[in-house]
């Protein structure tokens, strides 16, 4: 039997599980064994999204590889080390003395950072930003800190420097050149950066050159300067640049450029060529490339040429980014300084709204050679295109970068090469988008499933969409939103039919605009819409036949036939007198209690003609509906906030209560949480949520579009330091915005992702009233306080609504097929299994 080949690759970061993942898939690889050797003690996770482990993800959540990645074949080794290589005995020796033998060898180290050698930079209390450990040790850190300083004002060092400022410090950049992101941006652009940061409470200081850190007596850092002020700091965070991690091509004797870096041929071969290098630890034609991209494509060339392949090679990449560093949009696209002999530049500059875009072109202003875009990076995907595919510019290169009053020319799909990439962090083109359509995908899901486009950092959404909604309407295709078949309208479309003809009904509604008799699609959405636009009573005899059947029975029905009851629990607050009424209730009726995720108390296992009589000891006990089993506001989750807790900023409970009890009763397009944490420790995990909201010493941070659930995203920071009546009345506009505009079950999260523009776009149209809609929207949501009604305390009301709970329609008996059994002292469905057992010996 022959043994199998091994492969051994050091580094499990984001490259080198790349090239894992891709070398598996090839067919030339069942021969081999994989064993992956990595430092740190985790699984490979996303660093590009990094910052956002400080903003509530996990490991878990930034963990890389798609679900259930494993194979027989793969060994990782998590917190190893490898101390040496043996190219002569084609070994590896481990931290553990354990000696690894290898047919070939991928170097994927990547780099460290780098800390300038200023007196007193070994300090406890200084750090770097690199790695999950580096930010657990900063967060506590800062937990008792009141400052918080960042020495180097490059990518890296603003992303820091948005951490430090997340976890509640008073923030400082020192950049030693003089300006900011001094690689990317000109002086120009970065004056306009500077002034932005400035403007969201960071201080930036340029043209600084730090001497010495030293200790001060409270045990404080204390920063000293060639020339200015000293500055004292609990916090310190190097992001001075990085260093190819290039120590072991060093021992073992492989060519280094002359600035470190391992030197690698079209084939990412070292000089051994056993050995590959990838990512920021390779040298290529002396560049050290630092974005994922490159890494990647240099992954993707490793890995085919160990299965015997020629293609693809590694002739260099694009370094340009489109990035969002706190809050402000950056994009830098190619020769950005204008380097090129006879190279032209034009350029936009709006101080008022804090807007810097520069073009720079060849000689006849033809080809697109660079850009700058700071402030607004609507235009930086189609001059990327154009940059990237040297598409001819139009007569007047300036319309791409002047406001788009002035008719901006438009780049079609159709304008773009098969060639031209459109996701650049996995590589997927134009042409791989139209294969897979080809090939039978006929939804945008259905693509990013096949090619896994849209799956790295995310920028490329909104072009990809572009791609496939273009390609499948070229191929006879109709992207249709219409609701169903018997609505030709979008959701959206419908709310506005129902509000500007005052349509009270679904049957004056289908009359008027549709056909047929509706279906499970269509009632339900328009029963949805009704409720909004009118908050008539959804057991009304008019739209009662619509609902659901957790709506019709204002309950949520579980998997045995029973119901649960979920009173609503404002902000988790709750006297012992309810909490006993609770707890009898539950007793009288034998049912199942259990906290749930949001903070309210869940009762399950009723019957549903015991629905009326629990609910009306609840009512009579001062309950209302928590209208769980509605699309609807469900709960504003909070912590204890300033009143008990000792970091505590603002009473978040009071807070939680005040947006619960606003907000109770309002139907919308799907589910809606809250959560209000009274400092940035997010105690109370709101942004999660759709609508967070953090306490300041200032005021309320406010997170929108945030969700758990099959597809979970972390909430976009919206606006900062709010009074609450701002707070209220931009999460007013926010939630009729979308109540109006989604789409049928669709959360926010999705909605804000669809909409033209994102974020930017709903911030101009919340914040800015861009639309003209703010009064307006006010006032529907106004209409909605104004017309709440408890839907339990209205059907008790009602005989008419009340006798539809019953069991069965000609008995008032309790269903008799409905088995409990004990578990942890409380009942539980029984199983199939069980009932047969319990029927048998009865």
């Amino acid at each position: 039997m022959t043994t199998a080949k091994h492969l051994v690759i050091i580094g499990n970061g984001m490259v080198g599980h790349h090239c894992v993942e891709n070398f598996l898939t090839e067919s030339e690889s069942a021969s081999w064994r994989v064993t992956v050797v990595g430092e740190e003690g985790y699984a490979a996770y996303d660093r590009v999204h990094l910052s956002e482990y400080f903003q509530g993800k996990t490991h878990q959540d930034l963990a890389l590889g798609k679900a259930g990645f494993e194979d027989a074949r793969l060994t990782t080794l998590l917190g190893t080390r490898v101390t040496e290589i043996n190219r002569e005995e084609h070994q590896v020796v481990l931290s553990n003395g354990e000696r690894l033998h290898y047919d070939k060898l991928i170097l994927a180290t990547g780099s460290y950072p780098f800390v300038p050698p200023i007196p007193g930079h070994d300090n406890k209390r200084c750090f770097v930003y690199r790695t999950l450990d580096d930010l657990d040790a900063i967060a506590s850190a800062a937990s008792a800190g009141r400052t918080g300083v960042v020495i180097g004002g490059g990518l890296l060092g603003l992303e820091a420097a948005n951490a430090l400022r997340s976890l509640g410090l008073e923030t400082h950049v020192i950049e030693f050149a003089p300006r900011l992101m001094p690689v990317q941006l000109d002086d120009e652009a970065g004056a306009i950066l500077r002034q932005k940061i400035s403007d969201l409470g960071v201080q930036v200081h340029v043209n600084t050159a730090t001497s010495r850190i030293e200790t001060s007596g409270d045990d404080r850092l204390t920063l000293h300067f060639a020339e200015g002020e000293p500055l004292t700091t609990d916090v310190l965070v190097f992001s001075a640049g990085i260093r190819p991690q290039d120590a072991l091509g060093r021992q073992s004797g492989l060519e280094l450029g002359e600035r470190g870096g391992i030197r690698i041929n079209n084939h990412c071969q070292t000089s051994d060529p056993d050995i590959y290098a990838i990512g920021e630890v390779a040298l290529w034609q002396e560049t050290i490339f630092g974005l994922v991209a490159p890494g990647y494509r240099m992954a993707e060339t490793a890995a085919s040429h160990l299965c015997g392949q020629s293609e693809p090679t590694f002739l260099g990449a694009d370094m340009s980014t489109k990035l969002k560093l706190l809050g402000v949009d950056v994009g830098s696209i190619g020769d950005a300084h204008a380097s090129t002999a006879g190279a032209l530049s034009f350029r936009y500059i709006n101080e008022a709204k804090g807007q810097y875009k520069k073009l720079v072109t060849s000689a006849d202003g033809k080809h697109l050679l660079g850009a700058i875009l700071v402030g607004d990076n609507s235009s930086y995907d189609t001059l990327l295109q154009y940059y990237l595919n040297d598409i001819a510019l139009p007569e007047e290169p300036d319309s791409l970068i002047l406001p788009t009053g002035n008719a901006a020319p438009q780049l079609g799909v159709d304008a773009l090469p098969d060639t031209a990439t459109i996701c650049s962090c996995l590589n997927v083109t134009k042409g791989g988008i139209v294969s897979a359509i080809e090939q039978g995908c006929c939804s945008l899901a259905e693509v990013k499933s096949s090619t896994d486009a849209s799956s790295g950092c995310g920028g490329c959404a909104a072009m990809l969409k572009n791609v496939v909604d273009t390609t499948l309407e070229a191929r006879g295709f109709e992207v249709d939103h219409s609701l169903c078949e018997h609505f030709q309208y979008t959701r959206q479309e419908l709310y506005h039919l129902v509000q500007v003809n005052q349509i009270k009904t679904f049957d004056a509604l289908i009359e008027q605009f549709g056909q047929g008799n509706g279906c499970d699609i269509c009632k339900p959405a328009v029963a949805s819409i009704l409720a909004i636009c009118w908050n008539e009573g959804v057991l009304d005899a008019q739209h009662v036949k619509l609902q659901d059947t957790n709506d019709t029975f204002l309950a949520n029905m579980q998997k045995d036939g029973t119901y649960s009851v979920v009173p609503r629990i404002a902000g988790g607050e709750i006297t012992a007198e309810k909490l006993l009424v609770i707890g009898q209730i539950a007793k009288d009726y034998n049912l199942y209690t259990k906290i749930t995720g949001g903070q309210r108390i869940d009762l399950f296992g009723a019957q549903l003609h015991q629905l009326p009589p629990i609910w009306k000891r609840l009512v009579d006990a001062g309950f209302e509906t928590g209208q769980a089993y509605g699309k609807s506001v469900r709960t504003v989750k909070s912590c204890v906030g300033s009143t008990w807790c000792r970091y505590g900023v603002q009473d978040s409970v009071g807070m939680a209560i005040l947006l619960e009890n606003r907000y109770k009763g309002l139907r919308a397009p799907h589910k809606l949480k809250f959560a209000v944490s009274g400092c940035t420790r997010e105690c109370a995990e709101a942004q999660s949520k759709d609508i967070g909201v953090i306490a300041t010493e200032k005021g309320w941070n406010l997170f929108v579009c945030g969700n758990g659930g099959m597809k979970p995203r972390h909430a976009d920071l919206f606006a900062t330091d709010l009074d609450d009546v701002t707070l209220i009345q931009t999460i007013d506009r926010l939630l009729m915005f979308y109540i109006r505009t989604a789409d049928r079950l669709q959360r926010t999260a999705r909605w804000m992702e669809n909409l033209e523009g994102g974020l930017d776009y709903l911030k101009a149209v919340i914040l800015d009233d861009s639309l003209g809609l703010a009064s307006e929207l006010e006032q529907q949501m106004e209409h909605q306080l104004e017309s709440y009604a408890c839907e339990w305390k209205t059907t008790l009301e009602d005989e008419q609504k009340l006798k539809r709970f019953r069991t069965f329609v000609n008995s008032p008996d309790a269903d008799d097929n409905i088995v409990f059994v004990q578990e942890r002292d409380q009942i539980r469905p029984a199983t199939n299994e069980e009932k047969h057992n319990l029927i048998a010996t009865a």
